[in-house]
């Protein structure tokens, strides 16, 4: 008998199109080293559905009781300093399945209200250590989700870029330190109508995709009818699209698994430099991600050594966020590195653009 659902979420597996959104999300909680994913668009294109959907398919997560980090039981890096302590002190932990956290930040956060705060008066008073949790805290292990980021304080996202790059959050107030994990993905979205981020900023995110609303009147009609189904009888529509979330869910577990195994060659590693390089993308940044996502989308189709086809479906959206040196420019839609990708691996633009329009393998 399958737990009862905490919270009606429309199943990931029923959205309907924008691939590469939805790849870049799956390969990002493949490998979380990644570096998160940027999503701009245009307004009612599914940006948030399609996120939500995203953790409500990831499967459980053992955590410690009472732990608010999410503490996990056997990784020291995702264990806070407390939990690392106790366990040196041969305490048997309790543990529960929790599912896998889904934090959105409000664009009128506070820095304490992200990262958290110590509670001087408590401090001062019962001469202990007060920290109360921040989003960061409760992100831990899952998914932190920034909806018009672009429209966020610049030093806040400064604040999340460097936790999730990091892995860890420090918080330091009158001579009081506390640090506790912070690993998560970081998702990103907003319209660029609404403002653009910094190029700096959009460097640190690991993949960037454009989303754009469906023209196609029969595409559009499926898009309603499956959301009126959902909001009619959002169970009998979840039992329906199951399977399809079980058969992913299981299909992400095993790319987890298998992504350490994955092997890319020398000449393939060459030549993603070389596409770097004639682009003129600053820093070593393009070329790490490009990697990693080539490694786990073959993780994903459960191969151990990547293909050139892998490259060529995650390059432009691990590289185009990358080539905005003026922050009056626009981010580039991806044709610029589609072309320079073609010329460094010898392939035809006209046969190769549909490389380019990324597709979930069944």
């Amino acid at each position: 008998m399958s737990s009862p659902r905490k919270r009606r979420v429309f199943p990931f597996t029923a959205v309907i199109g924008q691939e590469e959104m939805k790849l870049a999300l799956l390969l990002n909680v493949i490998d979380p080293r990644i570096g998160g994913v940027m999503i701009m668009g245009d307004r009612g294109t599914g940006k948030s559905t399609t996120i939500r959907a995203l953790a409500d398919l990831l499967p459980g997560i053992d955590v410690v009781v009472g732990d608010p980090y999410n503490s996990s039981p056997s990784d020291p890096d995702l264990q806070s300093s407390e939990v690392r302590l106790r366990m040196e002190n041969g305490e048997n932990l309790d543990l529960e399945k929790r599912q896998v956290p889904m934090v959105d930040l409000p664009l009128g956060a506070t820095e304490d209200r992200l990262c958290g705060t110590i509670d001087i008066e408590k401090a001062l008073s019962e001469g202990v250590r007060a920290f109360e949790p921040g989003l960061l805290a409760k992100a831990n292990r899952g998914l932190l989700y920034v909806d018009e980021v672009n429209l966020l304080d610049d030093h806040l996202v400064d604040v999340l870029l460097d936790s999730a790059a990091s892995g860890w959050n420090t918080v330091e107030r009158e001579g009081v330190s506390v640090r506790h994990p912070a690993r998560f993905v970081l998702i990103g979205s907003g319209n660029p109508e609404e403002g653009e981020l910094r190029p700096q900023l959009l460097d640190r995110f690991g993949m960037s995709v454009e989303v754009r609303t469906v023209r196609d009147a029969d595409q559009r009609v499926q898009v309603v009818d499956q959301r009126t189904a959902f909001d009619n009888d959002p169970e009998a529509f979840t039992n329906l699209v199951q399977p399809n979330q079980d058969n992913l869910q299981k299909k992400v577990i095993d790319a987890q698994e298998k992504l350490p195994d994955v092997s890319l060659d020398d000449d393939l590693r060459l030549r993603i430099s070389a596409v770097c390089g004639e682009l003129d993308v600053d820093g070593l940044r393009g070329d790490i991600v490009t990697n990693r996502a080539a490694r786990a989308l073959a993780a994903f189709e459960g191969r151990t050594e990547v293909a050139e086809e892998d490259v060529a479906r995650v390059i432009s959206c691990s590289l185009r966020h990358r080539l905005r040196k003026d922050p009056l420019e626009q981010v580039d839609s991806g044709d610029r590195v589609v072309k320079v990708f073609c010329n460094v691996f010898e392939r035809s633009e006209d046969t190769d653009q549909k490389a380019f329009e990324l597709a979930l393998s069944e």
